[in-house]
């Protein structure tokens, strides 16, 4: 197999001339042959039994091309696009039949590219530094939060429910007089004003008191995820089984025993306050982070193809629907919960999408134009990263993961270290209110692929 060819025909559109020599060709046939020759009768012998130049004969020498060109052409334009070193993009791939005869095989492809890229000015950037500041306040706050995961459900009766309460309810749902497929439920466990349910629903189990069994009328939304239910008015058939609220922990010595290392609350004071500071030390190095990935993403002249978003789009609901999976959800029940529908789900992640296409392809060109080069200790390095954090055999996953794609990988790591270690950093108050909201820069930058 050889690449005879490579075209630009558009923006960021190649056509590839691919040869498939004759002996490799002609042993797709013969398997093609193999494969069909149980379902092909041929008058004077026996089904499956005819040789395979009398089927040539009989229905044409071209009879098992077909089958032959399906078979050799994955492979055939994967080493044609390994050869041609284009910035290969998933994306649609037109395919023209040039030839295909006893002296072999020869196709056109016209595939998807990355496009090229221009940056300067990726040196000196600057940006803003917020210099942590952690008060007696966070740390009253963070030990309220540690109360509370350690706090007791307990049973009230005594009172309707307010917002708040975690409502113990059994609810049967009915639009038009007939019920839905995913609206009943029992014993279920709905926290009021957590916004878990359809708009309208919690509030109106709010004021109810155990054992009450009532009706709560809601509208789904137009944009619901199940398309039967949108924009209709729905009734539920709910009763209230039980009011539970959370009763915490008395804060002193007894209970810092309980819950760490230390014997008094003042230690475990100190202790808290040393992890905020590093919490948000790390969260402004990602706020700092965040701020070179949009400079740079602004100095980033490129045309970029529309798969490359789309495809990273779909990474991302792919992603997205694992983590539901794994917490017991899956991505339908999830559209149904929050009315929201694939459509709706794809335009949320579209813009972090974009960002992380543009970053990667800015830490691409930078590798490149800076000569960075991964070096054998790097790699060893970062496979052994991953030996550790999934506790697999480091020879294991250098076969699950390609050098060269790991390589890729480290050079763009690389290349933010470049671009983090010339930034001219102003260091500045931390901006009030901000301090915990944890920054996404390692996941929309260089991490992206």
């Amino acid at each position: 197999m050889s690449l005879e060819s490579s075209n630009k025909v558009d923006t960021n559109r190649y056509q590839l001339e691919v040869k498939v020599d004759a002996d490799k060709f002609e042993g797709a046939v013969n398997k093609a042959y193999l494969k069909n020759r149980n379902k092909i009768m041929i008058p004077g012998f026996r089904k499956g039994k005819a040789p395979r130049k009398f089927i040539e004969k009989y229905y044409g020498e071209k009879v098992f091309y077909d089958d032959a060109i399906n078979d050799v052409y994955p492979d055939a334009l994967e080493e044609a696009i390994k050869e041609s070193e284009l910035g290969f993009v998933e994306d649609k791939i037109d395919f023209d039949l040039v030839s295909a005869d006893k002296d072999g095989l020869k196709f056109k492809a016209t595939i998807t590219t990355k496009p090229e890229v221009q940056i300067e000015g990726y040196k000196g950037i600057k940006v803003e530094k917020e210099i942590p500041n952690v008060t007696d306040g966070d740390v009253d706050k963070e030990l309220e939060n540690i109360r509370e995961r350690d706090s007791r459900m307990v049973t009230v009766d005594d009172r309707t429910a307010q917002k708040g309460d975690i409502a113990v309810i059994d609810f049967d749902g009915y639009a038009d007089g007939e019920r839905f497929e995913g609206g009943k439920g029992e014993n279920y466990s709905l926290t009021l004003g957590s916004g878990q349910f359809i708009n309208g629903f919690e509030d109106q189990v709010i004021g109810h008191k155990t054992g009450e069994e009532f009706d709560v009328n809601v509208k789904f939304p137009d944009d619901y995820g199940e398309k039967s239910l949108a924009g209709r008015d729905s009734v539920f058939k709910v009763k209230l089984h039980e009011i539970k609220v959370k009763e915490l922990p008395q804060l002193d010595d007894d209970f810092v025993k309980d819950v760490s290392e230390f014997d008094t609350l003042d230690e475990y004071k100190a202790d808290i306050k040393k992890n905020i500071e590093k919490r948000k030390e790390d969260i402004s190095k990602d706020k700092v982070d965040n701020q070179l990935i949009d400079k740079v993403n602004e100095l980033l002249k490129a045309d970029i193809p529309e798969a490359m978003f789309r495809n990273r789009v779909d990474d991302d609901l792919k992603d997205f629907s694992y983590r539901l999976q794994s917490q017991g959800m899956n991505i339908q029940k999830y559209m149904q919960y929050t009315g929201e529908n694939e459509e709706a789900i794809r335009k949320r992640f579209r813009p972090q999408a974009e960002r992380q296409v543009k970053f990667r392809l800015a830490l691409e060109k930078i590798a490149e134009l800076e000569a960075i080069k991964p070096t054998e200790e790097d790699l060893e390095k970062e496979y052994k990263k991953y030996a550790d954090a999934y506790k697999i055999d480091q020879e294991k996953i250098k076969k699950l993961i390609k050098s060269e794609d790991l390589s890729k990988d480290i050079a763009v790591e690389k290349a933010f270290d470049v671009i983090r270690d010339s930034a001219e950093v102003t260091e500045v108050p931390e901006k009030t209110g901000e301090g915990e909201k944890k920054a996404e820069a390692d996941e929309s930058g260089a991490s992206a692929d």
